[in-house]
């Protein structure tokens, strides 16, 4: 299992919009190359975003799956993008103090992924999700910032 943390400067509410805008994960998931389709009541369970993740001309499609939902809390997806499996990606808001400590969990659950799961995935998972919410923080802070500035 790959486990991230990060200190966002925006209160849950900011983070938590940006996660229920599905239309809007290609700006902070890294290797998401472009919205397929988001079901009308994302992040509903139940509700699907579809994507096409990859580099360059090796893409694939992935469709993720609400599985819990608690609202500017926690939301867990099922990531599906055969031939490599699943995965289950938590994500939780914890408020501190004005701002959001992001915890994100990955972990394979079917797939190739669960016979190669340990310290080099982990690690390649670890760094990628790292960098996710390194755009997910500055995203966060503008928009927060922008919204201090409105009248």
């Amino acid at each position: 299992m790959a486990r991230n943390r990060r200190l966002i400067l925006s209160p849950p509410s900011t983070v938590w919009d940006l996660l229920a805008d599905g239309q809007r994960y290609h700006e902070w998931v890294t290797g998401t190359q472009r919205i397929l389709g988001v079901d009308a009541h994302w992040p509903q369970v139940g509700a699907r975003l579809r994507v096409r993740v990859g580099a360059g001309p090796l893409t694939l499609d992935d469709i993720c799956t609400v599985r819990i939902c608690e609202p500017h809390r926690r939301l867990e997806l099922e990531a599906r993008a055969e031939p490599f499996g699943a995965a289950r990606i938590a994500m939780q808001l914890v408020p501190w103090g004005e701002n959001t400590l992001f915890l994100l969990e990955w972990h394979p659950l079917r797939g190739p992924g669960t016979r190669m799961h340990g310290l080099p995935v982990d690690y390649v998972a670890s760094v990628r999700n790292g960098m996710m919410l390194t755009k997910l923080a500055r995203i966060a802070v503008r928009e927060h910032r922008g919204a201090l500035r409105r009248p």
